[in-house]
């Protein structure tokens, strides 16, 4: 029987190089050397591949956030920050080509918004887990309890998203110094907005 692993992996190659819209089961099953009806026995949809895609071939957003809630109080902030930044750049830059594809067709987008939805997995998940992290630093004293979180994660998750669409219509790959350097940019201004007392 067919490896899931494989499928999945030839599902990121060819979402990857096609986008969601057109990586058809059939391409999916092409791309990993089986039968497409040996999909249906791992997944229930191209949905479920997809969300396999995200959550196990694309960097682990939600594992560094799973550490850094628990071991928070073991590293500087603004260090938290630029670790989280810094995976949040290559999450986007990964996905990013894959899901742009959504957006050709509004019924194609309204079908795979429901279907996501109902699976809990939707792109509102990562502000929401970066909201909680930051409400664990509050409570260790190291952000201002009058901060506004959401406003926070926004900050940082769209300009990591910023980032990652503007390499991606210049279809270009950045350094990992390049991507090291933004991260640390980007959790040193941060820092300035959660830590600083609002003016009166």
């Amino acid at each position: 029987m067919g490896s899931r692993e494989e499928i999945v992996a030839a599902a990121a190659k060819v979402m990857r190089e096609q986008g969601y819209a057109h990586a058809t089961t059939k391409a999916i099953a092409r791309a990993a050397g089986y039968s497409e009806a040996l999909l249906y026995k791992h997944f229930k949809d191209k949905t479920e591949i997809f969300m396999s895609v995200l959550t196990e071939q694309l960097p682990a957003l939600g594992t560094t956030l799973d550490e850094l809630m628990k071991a928070a109080a073991d590293t500087p902030l603004t260090a938290n920050l630029a670790r989280l930044a810094r995976i949040t750049l290559s999450f986007y830059l990964e996905s990013f080509p894959i899901a742009v594809s959504l957006f050709s067709s509004r019924e194609l987008l309204a079908t795979h918004r429901d279907r996501v939805t109902s699976r809990r997995g939707g792109p509102d998940v990562p502000l929401a887990r970066v909201v909680e992290y930051l409400g664990e630093e509050v409570r260790l004293g190291r952000i201002r309890e009058d901060a506004d979180l959401e406003a926070s994660a926004s900050l940082l998750l769209g300009a990591c998203f910023q980032y990652a669409f503007l390499a991606s219509f210049e279809d270009r790959e950045p350094s990992e110094a390049e991507l090291g350097e933004w991260a640390e940019r980007l959790a040193a201004t941060l820092v300035v907005t959660l830590v600083r007392s609002r003016t009166p």
